[in-house]
């Protein structure tokens, strides 16, 4: 096998054997890529590029959006509402080529991936103990506490498909 094969089979591996908290991680972590991707390739006057990388960015905000259950948490609506801004903002800066419009919706994502990650941690940590340990996590975050995480899983999203987020 080669190594183009290998390492497609990892990500495939890795996704299909990731926990929903992991692909949540996963999704935001690739739709900063994208984002990054993007700004770079309109910099560089590189239209296809750009469109390749904004387009799937979409598609990630999608699937979040389009998985995301507004009844789990209660900063699931407000969520929602960045989810369509997200959306929109996206599609213009894609059509005007606007490097600004996409750094705004990176600034807005890269926080929200940073406290999915923080709650994911979490769970990991506190499934860690066993019986008569205590987890030395401290205090939950927001998402968290909200019950957004149970039992390793993000209660409020269903993964619907493979985006390439490996």
């Amino acid at each position: 096998m080669n190594q183009a094969a290998l390492l497609g089979r990892f990500r495939a591996e890795a996704i299909a054997t990731a926990t929903p908290a992991q692909l949540l991680t996963m999704l935001y972590d690739r739709l900063v890529l994208d984002l990054d991707r993007g700004v770079e390739a309109i910099e560089n006057g590189d239209r296809s590029t750009a469109n390749e990388q904004l387009t799937h960015a979409q598609e990630i905000v999608h699937e979040l959006r389009a998985s995301l259950d507004v009844s789990a948490w209660d900063g699931a609506g407000g969520l929602m509402e960045v989810y369509g801004y997200l959306l929109t903002e996206l599609v213009g800066a894609n059509i005007a080529r606007d490097t600004k419009r996409v750094t705004a919706c990176r600034d807005l994502v890269v926080p929200l991936r940073d406290a999915w990650h923080e709650a994911a941690a979490m769970v990991t940590v506190n499934a860690a103990p066993t019986s008569g340990q205590t987890s030395a996590a401290g205090p939950p975050s927001e998402p968290a506490r909200a019950g957004v995480f149970r039992d390793g899983a993000a209660t409020g999203y269903q993964p619907l498909g493979d985006l390439g987020v490996a």
